[in-house]
């Protein structure tokens, strides 16, 4: 296993995070098939995604191989993308991006996640984020029940 070197997205990334952002949900949420089409994606991510939040990517032998973005709205951070190609995926390497974000982002730090998607969950509680809404799905493009994850900026001790 190779550790990956963490940097901003630039634009000329822009294919690159497309094809990870592709094949991760392809691969590993066949049960949440993609509503846009594959060029609507590169589209997407080349018009909107990387000039609009703030994008890293992780690199593994010179190929982009994770991409987490992260906007802030609602006086939260929330990470809108978190994907690794497939062949990445537990080797520490989305550890490594959201020991990123945890490290640079205003908390609190919310992100949702499918609720069939319990590789994702176990990620997220692992790495201290707590469910705080559950929903039947009706709000996002899939249509797949979600579940919102928050990891808050710790109590004050008195």
């Amino acid at each position: 296993m190779k550790s990956a070197t963490l940097r901003a997205a630039v634009p000329t990334d822009a294919d690159d995070v497309a094809a990870v952002l592709l094949a991760s949900r392809k691969t590993l949420l066949p049960f949440a098939p993609l509503a846009p089409t594959d060029d609507e994606v590169r589209a997407w991510v080349r018009e909107v995604l990387l000039p609009s939040e703030a994008v890293t990517v992780a690199i593994v032998d010179d190929r982009i191989i994770g991409v987490l973005s992260v906007a802030q709205q609602q006086g939260a951070s929330w990470i809108t993308q978190l994907y690794l190609l497939p062949s990445h995926v537990a080797q520490g390497i989305g550890s490594g991006l959201l020991a990123h974000v945890i490290s640079t982002a205003t908390l609190p730090i919310r992100v949702y996640t499918f609720q069939q998607n319990a590789g994702a969950r176990r990620f997220y509680e692992r790495n201290g984020f707590r469910p705080i809404e559950f929903t039947d799905g009706r709000s996002n493009e899939e249509q797949c029940p979600d579940v919102l994850y928050e990891r808050a900026a710790p109590a004050l001790v008195r």
